[in-house]
């Protein structure tokens, strides 16, 4: 594999926004996944884990996330309105339906799988939940299955009510409004050259935007009180936990699990693990690895529709 084993672009989004992504692209590949990272969080944080998938023939194409990593923080390529935080639920369902459309354009060969982790998990279950476009049925009909990777839908110490109310408050007055929700990096993985790595690294801030923050905290709870029955019959899905997350909680994300009333769904947990199961204990992660591909082999013929056009992406 060469010394970078990605393609890296700035890429226009909707309305020009530009985005910073990276390609891993797999010899004789077989599937090809959209990857969406967590809250506060960035791609080049997992280029280990996205190319060891590309060596076992699974292609990720991921970008960092509107308001986040270099997509909100390169000050050469980043658009002029961008800025650390400054994103919504709505703007990233939007989006990420883009890249999704992007994605099946150029890989329409393959199936198509949607990959989030933590926060961006949180965000794959929402997104074919949605009552109206964004996104549309089109752009759904294209996943051929959902890899949930420790999704957020409730968080493992819920906010105190008095905090939930107020950063709804000044969500609705000042949407950037920043607040610095604590996140020990302890507490996202056992690895202690993991956990160092966040103390060096540019890209992880502490703060966070006061309207993404409280959108994305209940948005997680609607699906588990009745988003659950709007998720497709007909799309597979695989949720991963490591049973010590203390950053989402287990508890809620297996309750959504087992409400989904589908047949073709699998939950898989790793004992003792935490929340970045790509960069836990090397056993971990390596049976984290072989679980998500042998998942998505099983599901290469599922679903998968090609796009009349990307008209109700590019909108």
């Amino acid at each position: 594999m060469p010394d970078t084993p990605y393609v890296e672009a700035w890429l226009a989004g909707p309305d020009g926004h530009s985005f910073y992504t990276r390609t891993y692209h797999a010899t004789s590949p077989k599937a090809v996944a959209v990857f969406v990272h967590g809250f506060r969080d960035h791609i080049s944080r997992h280029a280990d884990v996205h190319a060891a998938f590309a060596q076992r023939h699974v292609t990720i194409f991921a970008y960092d996330l509107r308001g986040y990593g270099r997509t909100a923080l390169d000050s050469m390529n980043s658009s002029p309105d961008a800025s650390y935080g400054k994103t919504s639920r709505s703007l990233e369902i939007r989006d990420l339906e883009w890249w999704i459309n992007h994605v099946a354009e150029t890989n329409k060969r393959l199936p198509l799988f949607l990959m989030g982790f933590s926060g961006g998990g949180g965000l794959a279950l929402v997104f074919p939940t949605r009552t109206e476009p964004p996104p549309s049925p089109q752009t759904v009909a294209l996943l051929s299955g959902v890899i949930a990777i420790s999704p957020l839908v409730e968080l493992g110490t819920p906010a105190p009510r008095i905090a939930r109310q107020l950063v709804k408050t000044v969500s609705s007055v000042i949407p950037t409004f920043p607040f610095y929700p604590p996140l020990p990096p302890e507490r996202v993985s056992r690895d202690p050259e993991v956990v160092a790595s966040f103390a060096v690294d540019p890209l992880l801030k502490t703060r966070a935007g006061a309207q993404a923050m409280y959108e994305m905290l209940i948005q997680g709870e609607e699906m588990l009180e009745a988003g659950w029955q709007r998720w497709p019959n007909d799309l597979p899905i695989i949720m991963l936990w490591g049973t010590a997350n203390e950053v989402n909680s287990p508890r809620a994300g297996i309750d959504l699990f087992e409400k989904l009333a589908i047949t073709d769904k699998r939950l898989v947990t790793y004992q003792g693990a935490l929340d970045d199961l790509g960069h836990e204990l090397k056993d971990v992660s390596e049976r984290f690895l072989d679980d998500c591909v042998t998942w998505i082999n099983a599901h290469l013929t599922t679903r998968r529709r090609l796009p009349r056009t990307n008209s109700s992406a590019r909108r």
